[in-house]
């Protein structure tokens, strides 16, 4: 166990300086792993407290952590929260004048900070690498660590430079963050970092506090005002693809008596910076952004996201979505889905001109569709884009699950259009796309199909009764079934699966789930989804609390949320605290916040209960009570092997392993090898590097038997038998 240098373990500073009695998944082992010196990447969704594995591990060290971010909203953010909890941190960059730069500079001189952060640009800058060489650097943290690859969705070329602090700060260890990294950017990320044997953290996507909703699209005013309008108090991001979106959006609202602002790239830089503050300080309930809204926007109490307009690829629908519930409260996610939207981001499409790039956004856009269309869990979704399969079946937690979707028997429409594909593709000899396809089947007139005597099909004209966009509706459902599938090329064009020759032959019964109506009614709102993370409290109580709150922040001029979350709120208005050690019991009150706002609290609680009665409430179900199992979790591994895939898991060493059980590294390697085969989702990135998977990829090929010393040989005997073990075990499960 680490201890600080007055003994007191990780779980007791967790709870006297952050007011948390609980580590989340993965916290403490990742701090343990980098209290150990170990390199250590750490992969968690946001709201799963990335921050804290390394601040709480801060306090603990004699010397300086250094955060690099490249956000710089996000790090006055985070020194605020650590000020209000009694940790010396400090910030260095554009933001400040050169005489506040010069006075933090000699604070760090005489070791007045536990935690600097730091922009990327700076670290490099000047003589800046030989003053922080004097700040006695303990650890080094590089946030938002995705920003280092180029195959990553925000890569900043800054950041490709910060392998240098390796080679400056060669004994410190590096802890590298981020929200979502595939493997290939894992793998940048610990090349250019120059990372060494780093021990990989790969949390769960789940977000089991956050509902999932998408209605058709229709009047978007209208159903974003309905929305909103049943939510006065709560926090809310709308997205919209354009500038002029965000704005006449922000009006119509403001116009329904909301307060709501715009936010986007084509403000004038005060204003933008004015419209920010206004909402995380509460003072505007509603934003209205465009999409790169949120970078660095740590506020916890965001209640709802909302895209207005259908985001290009799942990866930042995900993202985005993330900025609700951050505290672990329940958060609603709504998405406004339409056929209009598909064809505007088909078209532009058009405007890329590397193919390679347009068949991936192609695809991208094929996979944010078929989340539109999914009529099954959207959380079983969302969970296998990123690798997890949902075991539990019904979430409970979004719109198919709540509200299952009427089907229809769709046999004789799927037959017109599976059809309608084999009978073009026979007569021509090249497949169309889905418009095209549609086209054909309500009987249109146009130039193409004119050109390729597409009107003398048998199937011209038989789907007059049905809209061009119901049969493109359809077609997508059919491929979504697999009767289906887009073809590579240039141009994305459909074509006949097997599954989809044989049920057009055999006259398949086929059904299909209708589309969700607009859920929302005038002057009603939309009915509430989301049930994990609810926290049931004296209503009343609450807005007065959250009062209370706003007194002090705008007195010490910071967010609400740096004196206390909402959570904590919740739990001050159900357990109404009137000691002080009632008030530290409760998540998020540390001692330095109970010194300095705790009897103010106490009093308002007073003060309530002197004019109403104290009300009960049902004891708090987790929000993690649901938890995904990983693709492939081992179930049918002996005791001995899941034993050694357990101490793996907790960051330990294979060598480790194997002296602290006794057993050879070879059998420890052998254990995980079994595990991989059965379907373990462990990382290859743990066992070698893409340049060796690269030469042991060409060592193998050709190589048949179980013997692994010919390949061995072939490399010259500079790859290990065990990494030759564990990629054999990788490419065999493929």
């Amino acid at each position: 166990m680490a201890l600080t240098q007055e003994g007191r373990s990780l779980p007791a500073l967790l709870k006297q300086v952050f007011g948390y009695s609980e580590f989340r998944p993965l916290q403490r082992e990742i701090m343990e792993s980098s209290l150990a010196g170990r390199d250590t990447v750490a992969i968690l969704p946001t709201g799963a407290g990335k921050s804290l594995c390394y601040q709480l591990p801060a306090l603990v060290r004699r010397g300086l952590t250094v955060v690099i971010s490249p956000l710089i909203a996000l790090m006055k953010d985070q020194v605020d929260q650590l000020d209000a909890a009694g940790v010396a941190a400090t910030f260095l960059n554009s933001s400040l004048d050169a005489a506040t730069q010069q006075q933090r500079m000699a604070e760090l001189d005489r070791g007045a900070h536990k935690l600097l952060y730091i922009a990327p640009e700076r670290v490099l800058m000047g003589n800046f690498l030989a003053r922080l060489a004097r700040w006695n650097v303990e650890a080094l943290v590089v946030d938002e660590a995705h920003c280092i690859s180029e195959w990553g969705h925000d890569f900043r070329p800054d950041y490709r430079n910060l392998g240098e602090l390796r080679a400056a700060h060669p004994g410190a260890p590096i802890v590298a963050l981020t929200a979502t990294a595939t493997p290939q950017v894992r793998g940048d990320i610990i090349a250019q970092l120059k990372l060494r044997d780093p021990a990989v953290y790969l949390s769960s996507f789940n977000r089991p506090n956050l509902s999932y909703r998408v209605v058709e699209k229709t009047k978007v005013a209208k159903q974003v005002w309905e929305f909103a309008a049943g939510r006065p108090e709560d926090s809310g991001i709308i997205y919209c693809h354009s500038r002029k979106g965000t704005e006449s959006l922000a009006d119509a609202l403001r116009a329904e008596g909301l307060a709501a602002i715009a936010y986007h790239a084509g403000m004038e830089p005060d204003e933008r910076a004015r419209n920010q503050e206004a909402f995380i300080r509460d003072e505007a309930r509603i934003v209205c952004a465009t999409l790169a809204f949120g970078m660095g926007i740590n506020k916890p109490n965001v209640r709802y996201v909302i895209h207005a307009d259908m985001p290009k690829n799942v990866e930042s629908y995900y993202q985005q979505t993330g900025r609700a519930g951050r505290d672990g409260l329940a958060g609603e996610c709504l998405m406004l889905f339409s056929r209009g939207d598909v064809m505007k981001n088909l078209k532009f499409l058009d405007d890329i001109t590397d193919e390679q790039a347009k068949r991936i956004a192609r695809r991208q856009l094929d996979q944010m569709t078929a989340y539109g269309d999914e009529p099954r869990c959207r959380r079983a979704y969302l969970l296998r884009y990123f690798g997890e399969e949902w075991p539990e079946g019904n979430c409970g937690n979004c719109d198919n699950c709540l509200e299952p979707r009427e089907t229809w028997d769709a046999t004789v429409e799927a037959q017109k259009l599976l059809s309608c594909i084999f009978r073009i593709r026979q007569k021509s000899g090249f497949s169309v796309g889905w418009k095209h396809l549609a086209d054909v089947l309500a009987g249109a007139k146009t130039e193409r199909i004119e050109k390729w005597g597409h009107e003398t099909l048998s199937t011209y004209g038989i789907g007059k009764d049905r809209s061009r966009d119901a049969w493109m509706d359809l077609g997508r459902q059919l491929a979504q079934q697999g009767l289906a599938e887009l073809e590579a090329g240039d141009f994305p064009t459909v074509g006949l699966t097997e599954k989809g020759l044989l049920a057009l032959k055999n006259r398949t019964p086929i059904h299909l789930a209708r589309p969700h109506k607009p859920a929302v009614k005038a002057g009603g709102g939309a009915p509430r989804l989301a049930k994990a993370g609810e926290v049931p409290c004296d209503e009343g109580l609450f807005q007065k609390l959250r009062a209370v709150r706003k007194g002090f922040a705008d007195t010490r001029n910071v967010p609400p949320y740096v004196i206390f979350s909402d959570v904590t709120l919740r739990h001050i208005a159900r357990a109404y605290p009137r000691v002080s050690a009632e008030f530290l019991a409760l998540p998020g009150v540390g001692e330095r916040k109970l010194e300095e706002f705790g009897n103010a609290f106490m009093e308002a609680v007073d003060e309530w209960l002197a004019d109403h009665p104290r009300q009960s409430f049902p004891g708090l179900k987790p929000a993690r009570a649901q938890a995904p199992k990983r693709v492939g979790a081992a179930s049918g591994l002996g005791a001995t092997v899941l034993e050694t895939l357990r101490q793996f898991r907790d960051g330990a060493g294979m060598a480790e392993i194997a002296q602290a059980r006794g057993l050879s590294l070879s059998t420890i390697e052998g254990h995980l090898a079994q595990a991989i085969e059965q379907g373990e989702n462990l990382d290859p990135i743990a066992f070698y590097t893409p340049e060796e998977a690269g030469r042991m990829r060409a060592a193998f090929e050709g190589h048949d038997g179980m013997a692994l010393s010919p390949v061995h040989e072939k490399l010259g005997g500079e790859i290990s038998y065990g990494k030759l073990k564990m990629y054999r075990a990788f490419a065999g499960r493929e």
